[in-house]
This record gives structure tokens, C-alpha cells and sequence, in this order.
């Protein structure tokens, strides 16, 4: 996971108008373009939309828990649902902390997730996340721990979700958010 690792939109198309450059290249007049269609959103409305990120997350954080960094294998579930920024960063993380030999151990757990931004057509969403990662241990091939015993229990992050080209929201960036702190259950 992002936090655990680091030391401690909408997408547009272009499309050439075929009725545009037919008639171009037949040396006629142009016809007036016909209009872009406005994207249908994926979700009724934002409350859809922030479900749909938290279904996200959710299943991101249990995929999380099932990772075994002796077993590369395990990781691309995880990956499966981010993108970006995020993603890199976290294919790096594992990659490297699989070649150096750790061990991961214990629960992360979502404490809470409310949503915070969505607009139609719902291809970006945000929501505040609390994630409790108390019992989360990393330890070398030393069987030293690599967990700062500055971490909190509990991180407070801003998520930024993404809709791919296939209406699926992926983690695309997670930040903490000193704002809002969370409470410690």
C-alpha cells in the first residue's frame, strides 16, 4: 500500500470527422460537423459514484492484506486496481521489497470512507479515507523492522479515483490529509 511503503480526467478523444475529410479530399465544400456527443455518465449521480469508489477501495485493501512478498504473483491483484502515479510507485515498492526478501504481516483496515467530490459525468472522484495500519509489521530478510516508529495507527489520505476506458474507478493518487485528522479506535 502507498502509505505503508513510503518512507514513511477525464480522459478526451480526438476524432477526425470522416464526413469532414471525405468531403475534403472530393474537393467539396465541408459539411457543418456533426455535434460531439456529451459523455453519459457512468453513475446516476455522485452518491453512486463515491459507492463505487469505496466497492474500490475496499477491495483494493483486501487484496493488500492477501499480499505475500516472497510471491510476486500475489501483487498484480493489488494492481489491478490503481493506475497512475500510484500505481508506479507501488509496483516499485513491492518489486523492491520482494528483491530485498521483507516479510509483511498484520490487517490494514479501512476505519472509514466518506466521499468528497464527484461531478458528472463522474470520471474523477474524491473521498476522505481513514486506514488503520497498527498492525501492520514490514521486517528485512533480518528480520529487522522497516516500520518508523513515528507511523500512526491511523493515516488520514485524501483518494483520488479514476474511471478507466472500461467504467471501472481505479486508485489513481492517495495523499495525506493533515486537515482531517482521524481518530485511533
Amino acid at each position: 500500500m502507498a502509505v505503508i511503503h513510503r518512507h514513511c480526467f477525464a480522459r478526451w478523444s480526438g476524432a477526425i470527422s470522416i464526413a469532414t475529410s471525405a468531403a475534403l479530399f472530393a474537393g467539396c465544400s465541408a459539411a457543418p460537423a456533426a455535434p460531439v456527443p456529451t459523455p453519459t455518465p457512468t453513475f446516476a449521480n455522485k452518491e453512486e459514484a463515491f459507492t463505487a469508489a469505496e466497492e474500490t477501495y475496499r477491495a483494493f485493501t483486501k487484496r493488500l492484506n492477501e499480499v505475500d512478498l516472497a510471491d510476486t504473483s500475489t501483487f498484480e491483484p493489488l494492481f489491478d486496481l490503481s493506475s497512475g502515479a500510484f500505481e508506479k510507485a507501488d509496483r516499485k515498492a513491492y518489486s523492491q521489497m520482494h528483491a530485498e526478501g521483507y516479510t509483511m504481516t498484520g490487517e490494514t483496515k479501512v476505519q472509514s470512507f466518506t466521499g468528497k467530490a464527484a461531478s458528472p459525468p463522474y470520471e474523477t472522484v474524491i473521498a476522505h479515507v481513514c486506514l488503520d495500519t497498527s498492525s501492520v509489521v514490514v521486517l528485512d530478510s533480518a528480520g529487522v523492522s522497516q516500520v518508523s516508529p513515528d507511523r500512526p495507527d491511523v493515516y488520514s489520505l485524501d483518494v483520488t479515483f479514476v474511471m478507466d476506458d472500461q467504467g471501472r474507478m481505479l486508485i489513481d493518487a492517495a495523499e495525506k490529509n493533515e486537515e482531517e485528522p482521524c481518530e485511533s479506535e
